[in-house]
């Protein structure tokens, strides 16, 4: 649970009990139906701004204290008027569906917002591969947004045949371990290096080893945002220097970090 989920879940404890307390001085002048309103309008809030989870426990909390301060018996959890009774269910009713509705319309105003934060990537990446002079740099560029997108403590390129069998982040978004699909919306990113293999024209130029930071748990859209930047790297392979050049160039920066 984030920090933002834990302080929505918190709001949805207090508000309801701090909004009842404000109302109570006017319980004598108000209809216990106006009073339900805001009380409603209350839920929505902590839902905008938390999740499906605080609109939940907002809209209960605001129909019990409902309960406790404006239906008699006060100050008691039972309700005696049938009309109270009425508007009590329809709170709690009311306020749930429109708490999780307000959520779900933000979490849409999110992803409309990352998408375009993401095809804004693609595209730059992809004006990158048809102005650079030398794929190096496509892929350097590529290596920086990686470490962005996917929140790593480390990211390099590997020229060459791969070795060894570390976790592989598929195509599709996937991870593959050893013991088979990784699954990275419950445990997060595997706590070692993982490899985005690169392809050109159908020929293999290399390996991203990225190094996730712990507790990394990107949404399946990021990864697959990866893979396409990945996939934007080894366009910018094949169309630029020959493989040798490359493997040549790899080989001489290697002696320079020896030496």
């Amino acid at each position: 649970m984030t920090r933002r989920d834990r302080a929505a879940i918190a709001a949805a404890l207090i508000v309801p009990l701090a909004a009842a307390a404000i109302l109570l001085p006017f319980r004598a002048n108000w209809s216990n139906t106006n009073t339900g309103l805001l009380l409603v309008v209350v839920i929505v809030a902590v839902a905008a701004i938390g999740n499906r989870v605080a609109g939940a426990i907002a809209a209960v909390g605001a129909a019990v204290w409902f309960d406790f301060f404006f239906t008699l018996p006060y100050y008691r959890f039972t309700i005696r008027n049938p009309a109270d009774v009425t508007t009590f269910v329809l709170l709690l009713v009311v306020g749930v569906a429109v708490s999780q509705l307000a959520a779900y319309a933000r979490r849409l105003k999110v992803v409309a917002i990352t998408d375009a934060g993401y095809l804004a990537q693609i595209h730059q990446t992809t004006l990158l591969t048809q102005t650079v002079k030398s794929p190096q740099d496509v892929v350097d560029h590529v290596r920086q947004q990686l470490i962005s997108l996917l929140d790593l403590q480390e990211c390099r390129f590997e020229y060459g045949v791969p070795l060894g069998h570390p976790p592989r982040l598929e195509s599709d978004g996937t991870v593959q371990a050893a013991r088979g699909r990784w699954d990275v919306a419950k445990t997060g990113l595997p706590g070692e290096e993982i490899e985005l293999h690169v392809f050109g024209n159908s020929q293999y130029y290399g390996r991203f080893m990225v190094r996730p930071k712990p507790g990394s748990r990107p949404s399946l859209q990021t990864r697959l945002v990866a893979v396409t930047l990945a996939d934007q790297a080894g366009r910018a392979l094949a169309a630029g220097t020959p493989t040798s050049s490359i493997r040549w160039e790899q080989a001489e920066r290697c002696q320079a970090s020896a030496g």
